[in-house]
């Protein structure tokens, strides 16, 4: 018999779980413990569970910790764990070490429907939701784990569409009974989706960060197709509905295309459609993917885009792009093996036109 996981299960879930056993309520409690807190590899590492309890807990339950079975290391210190599924599949973590701050990047899907033109994970089409289980693994499983300041839901996947999955995951890291991390410590992506967006909105306090990518919704459109579902106008229209001028941020993330998405008309409707939000904008340089006939914008174009924004009012970064060389850059995630032969069974490159400039 296949043995479930204990990780993943809320302390609710623990509490039924020990009672369904015919042990004391207060059990469950000990094993949010125990894994939450301790980050305990097996059931008899729980100590102050009796060991007749501990053995009735082994007959179908295990930890459900899974080490991860690659490693790939960045010249400028960003690793790109690959850790191994419930379903039997793979996902692809990175963890960003910056100076005092450690980020580590993880994903809620085994590839993404999403399709967003410029994404790697995209092309890879869609192989399934990860579990509560396979989320936090990519946390509990990390060799880093102790020194982690930050988590952000911008690996493979589209967050909103495994939504109580991911809800399920950020509260036992923000929960007392579980890891206790502050919700300013998390960040959740979202392309928008409809209704999903707006329940994580209203469930969740943690950061929200969403993808944008053109102000203008044909353009955007024909990048991402995710905007015929929930427009980028209908994503700032739900926006404007909550606060975020105290402990919650909203940022969007803008990937800038040379020749396409670059120029200041697009910054100067990008004041236009976020007028009167409090929310940042994070810039990122496009990561080469193949096939795709796409460009990346020079430095000074970025720039002078981020000094614009910042004089109308929107605060603006350049996030530096971390582990290139080893594919775990924003948009580069993927653990298809024949992804290559797929596009050119389809036809080879995807071009997309550009707007003014």
């Amino acid at each position: 018999m296949t043995k479930k996981p204990l990780l993943g299960m809320t302390l609710a879930e623990l509490k039924a779980l020990a009672i369904r056993l015919n042990m004391p309520a207060f059990t469950g409690k000990q094993m949010a413990t125990w894994l939450y807190d301790r980050h305990v590899k097996s059931i008899d590492e729980m100590t102050n569970i009796s060991k007749d309890n501990r053995a009735k807990l082994s007959e179908e339950y295990e930890v459900g910790r899974a080490d991860y079975i690659d490693a790939q290391y960045s010249k400028d210190g960003t690793i790109k764990y690959l850790f191994p599924t419930e379903s039997g599949k793979f996902v692809e973590t990175v963890y960003i070490p910056d100076r005092d701050r450690a980020t580590l990047c993880v994903s809620c899907q085994v590839g993404c429907k999403m399709n967003c033109l410029f994404c790697q994970t995209g092309k890879q089409g869609f192989e399934g939701s990860l579990t509560v289980r396979d989320i936090l693994n990519q946390i509990y499983a990390l060799p880093e784990q102790d020194k982690l300041t930050n988590i952000v839901f911008m690996g493979q996947g589209e967050p909103m569409d495994n939504l109580d999955n991911v809800l399920k995951a950020t509260e036992i890291l923000t929960a007392d009974y579980g890891y206790a991390w502050s919700p300013k410590r998390i960040t959740v992506s979202s392309v928008g989706v409809k209704r999903k967006l707006k329940r994580f909105l209203d469930e969740s306090d943690c950061h929200v960060a969403i993808s944008m990518h053109s102000p203008f919704p044909e353009q955007r459109a024909a990048l991402m197709p995710a905007e015929k579902g929930m427009s980028i106008q209908e994503i700032v229209d739900l926006l404007q509905e909550y606060d975020f001028s105290h402990q919650r941020r909203l940022s969007f993330e803008y990937i800038m295309f040379g020749g396409l998405n670059d120029s200041l008309t697009y910054a100067r409707e990008i004041v236009k459609l976020v007028e009167g939000l409090d929310c940042r904008m994070n810039l990122i340089r496009f990561h080469q993917i193949p096939n795709v006939d796409l460009q990346t914008t020079d430095e000074k174009k970025m720039e002078a885009f981020r000094d614009y924004l910042c004089k109308h009012g929107v605060f603006t970064t350049i996030r530096a792009s971390r582990g290139e060389d080893i594919f775990a850059a924003c948009g580069l995630l993927s653990t298809a093996r024949q992804i290559e032969n797929t596009r050119k069974a389809k036809g080879g490159k995807t071009a997309i036109k550009g707007g003014e400039n």
